[in-house]
């Protein structure tokens, strides 16, 4: 396709926002059709603006997960407020994701109180249809469209697919004529060492649980193929805040570290289209969450 014809071809950018533990990162691997975001049941799992690609011969969408909103309890969650901020103001149509199960929460009301802040058109997205009957789903909906003037309120079942279509379908109407800003075969703006590091967080959070809450940052110290470019050394560190929470994550006879070193290449290996030869650490970093400095180490690595 000649990309300086843009006469025909239509793109955009579509921000996901909601509060934590919404489905907001399981929406975004659904529309992707593969996994660019990490999903958890803890708060703060989100901590990139991460993009989603999805490209076709007429259109292309680009879609900016963000954070979940809530009240900043110190650098990290000041600067995860920011992001979503920044979104709301930077995209062409902002998707609202609600938690369909739960009631509208305080939370819900403060984010709607800020989408009155910009100008960007909002739809809304009722999320785990999975868990509702019929009579509810409606429930839910008309109880959305009192929250905001939204374009539309859509139910999904972003867990199953169920919705999910028509939700794209109808965010085509948001896109205005534009480039293709990705290359058709670019699913995700992240760099490697990001989608690896978050990969590792992941099933850090996910093997843990409620033993070590969202104190988990992970960096890449060194990835490289090997010279046969049969296998690729990844150098990584678990941080964590604590020296009880750096014994939970190694866990009795180094058991838990290598179960997430398992887990995590099991992902890793597809997104590098090699094995791996992961070497996992974990360190203290005592309250590196309330440290700016620790963090700007996260955003650019």
């Amino acid at each position: 396709m000649d990309l300086d014809d843009d006469s025909q071809y239509r793109s955009g950018f579509i921000g996901l926002i909601g509060r934590p533990n919404v489905g907001k990162s399981t929406l975004l691997n659904r529309l992707a059709g593969r996994k660019v975001a990490i999903t958890s049941d803890k708060p703060q799992t989100t901590r990139n603006r991460i993009q989603a690609v999805i490209t076709t011969p007429d259109e292309q969408m680009i879609f900016v997960d963000t954070p979940g909103f809530h009240k900043p309890r110190g650098a990290l969650g000041e600067r995860l407020n920011s992001l979503v901020l920044g979104t709301m103001r930077d995209v062409d149509v902002i998707v609202f994701v609600l938690d369909g199960a739960k009631t509208i929460s305080k939370g819900d009301i403060f984010i709607a109180g800020e989408l009155e802040k910009v100008e960007t058109p909002v739809m809304a997205v009722i999320n785990k249809t999975d868990l509702l009957d019929g009579a509810k789903i409606d429930s839910q909906v008309e109880v959305a469209r009192h929250l905001f003037p939204f374009k539309s309120v859509m139910p999904v079942s972003s867990k199953f697919g169920a919705g999910v279509d028509e939700l794209q379908g109808a965010l085509l109407a948001f896109l205005p004529p534009g480039p293709q800003y990705f290359p058709d075969d670019v699913v995700s703006d992240q760099p490697e060492r990001v989608l690896v590091a978050e990969l590792i967080r992941e099933k850090a959070l996910l093997l843990t649980r409620d033993e070590v809450p969202h104190s988990v940052a992970v960096l890449i110290e060194e990835m490289k193929p090997r010279e046969d470019n049969e296998l690729v050394d990844v150098e990584a560190v678990i941080y964590v805040e604590r020296e009880s929470q750096k014994g939970i994550i190694i866990g009795k006879g180094g058991r838990m570290i290598k179960d997430i070193g398992s887990r995590a290449r099991q992902d890793i290996e597809p997104i590098l289209g090699s094995k791996v030869f992961l070497d996992l650490r974990v360190k203290v970093e005592k309250d590196w969450s309330k440290n700016p400095q620790f963090i700007k180490r996260l955003d650019y690595q």
